[in-house]
């Protein structure tokens, strides 16, 4: 990796008091790939700190933000073409690409988002708030294009009974075996060309 681009992004974030481009743990490469050049949950998070206090970012500030962890170019501009995104990016819109990015499925891309997203302690329950659950759901589900907006109000609706008994959070253990997401088609939007070692 660029040692002298994390460095500026690294001296860049301290001088503006953001959060640093630094992984909390150290982490394996997921199964998709075959080397450390693309996306990882870690460096997703990374992104996430950085980008999520606004709703939105610009353009230049997402291509600066993961060029200073140094990802490959080509993978983030597969992700903003898929995304449909211009100049300014909905950034949970993105968040949602970047887990989809990670997981096989859709299933597996909702499970990276939890636990991404959870304040809960590492390999805890990765409970998060149910409104952000729907927000990513959703906005997948509509991308992958041949789930009906039938199945997608079920499946929250089936999720509702255990989100209330929570507090109104949801965990990957409350929708990973329901036969309703099991039944959806598994992820043809898959994009193979965001993940550089993926195949």
């Amino acid at each position: 990796k660029d040692v002298l681009a994390w460095s500026a992004a690294y001296f860049h974030a301290l001088a503006d008091g953001e959060s640093l481009p630094v992984k909390e743990r150290l982490e394996m490469n997921v199964a998709t790939q075959k080397t450390d050049t693309g996306l990882t949950p870690g460096l997703l998070k990374i992104l996430h700190k950085q980008l999520s206090p606004e709703e939105t970012c610009s353009k230049e500030k997402l291509e600066r933000k993961w060029k200073g962890l140094c990802l490959p170019v080509e993978q983030l501009e597969s992700m903003l073409s898929l995304g449909g995104f211009e100049s300014e990016i909905n950034w949970m819109e993105f968040f949602a690409l970047g887990c989809s990015a990670l997981g096989a499925t859709l299933q597996s891309s909702l499970k990276f988002a939890c636990e991404i997203l959870t304040n809960d302690e590492e390999g805890g329950a990765a409970r998060i708030p149910f409104n952000t659950f729907v927000k990513i759901y959703t906005y997948l589900a509509h991308l992958e294009g041949d789930i009906s907006q039938s199945h997608i109000a079920t499946f929250l609706k089936n999720l509702q009974p255990q989100v209330e008994l929570q507090q109104g959070m949801i965990k990957p253990l409350d929708f990973i075996h329901r036969q309703a997401m099991d039944s959806a088609p598994s992820g043809s939007f898959r994009f193979a060309a965001t993940n550089p070692g993926a195949e």
